[in-house]
């Protein structure tokens, strides 16, 4: 079976006449008669019954009819679709774990909307990539930053914890209650900084390595702490208490080599950016 014998039989199935078909096809009758024949014979089955004033379609015929249309137009489309694949501009960004969700996906959808031909691969935030999407206190020196949004810093603790009643705390109100610390975060050494110069204290009763492991010992009950909205966006079975103090955030933006040429993929996303 070929392509050439699923045409013809369309064209017959449309024209209920193999002569019409032919010359739709512009081929001979008995071409047109030939392969049929032999369709028929690979299929095992009679497709039409001849008679002087055309053909009459069988259960068998009309059966085949949308097979054919769906593998003859998929054939028309082949090159095509290799052609849009060829056309793709491949790009790899990698992504700081924990953003905002709603914004990375905001951010993505927006991407692909201006950027149909673009063929984006995430990876994770240590995986060689084109660019990143980060926080600014990661960008290298021969690095460009360029600002997408900010997240702030809210307290929150587990929902049975009794600091959550509160309508609204000051620093002053956090003196000896347990905080759990992430010694990389900024925000956290900014905040045990400014108790400390008030002659206040936290007491650290648990240490995590990333926000993931900070979340962990939050929502365990361990303490208190102060997380990124985006982090908390995804955990909403913790509770944000209300603070009246210093206000704390990260910058999250695109991330790109200064010093090197553009791939044609990211010069359209930085174009479409900025």
């Amino acid at each position: 079976m070929n392509t050439t014998q699923l045409k013809y039989f369309i064209a017959v199935y449309d024209e209920k006449n193999i002569t019409a078909a032919a010359k739709r096809c512009f081929i001979s009758q008995p071409s047109i008669s030939n392969a049929i024949k032999d369709l028929e014979g690979e299929l095992e089955t009679q497709l039409f019954i001849r008679h002087k004033k055309g053909v009459s379609i069988t259960d068998e015929g009309h059966h085949l009819y949308p097979l054919a249309l769906r593998i003859t137009n998929d054939i028309i489309k082949l090159p095509e679709l290799f052609k849009r694949r060829k056309k793709r501009l491949p790009i790899t960004l990698s992504i700081f774990p924990n953003l905002s969700p709603s914004h990375l996906t905001n951010l993505l959808k927006s991407i692909k909307s201006d950027n149909e031909n673009l063929k984006i691969t995430l990876v994770s935030e240590n995986t060689p990539s084109d660019a990143k999407i980060t926080l600014d206190m990661f960008k290298k020196d021969d690095e460009i930053f360029a600002p997408l949004w900010e997240e702030t810093y809210k307290l929150c603790a587990n929902k049975t914890h009794p600091l959550v009643k509160s309508k609204e705390l000051t620093p002053k109100d956090l003196h000896n209650f347990d905080f759990i610390e992430c010694p990389s975060c900024d925000a956290h050494q900014q905040t045990i900084g400014l108790l400390a110069c008030d002659g206040l204290s936290l007491n650290i009763s648990a240490t995590g390595e990333d926000k993931s492991q900070v979340v962990y010992l939050v929502k365990s009950g361990f303490g208190i702490s102060f997380l990124p909205e985006g982090i908390l966006e995804a955990n909403p079975d913790l509770a944000i208490i209300p603070f009246n103090g210093p206000k704390m955030f990260r910058r999250i933006g695109f991330c790109y080599p200064a010093n090197k040429t553009l791939s044609p993929a990211l010069s359209k996303i930085l174009k479409f950016l900025y």
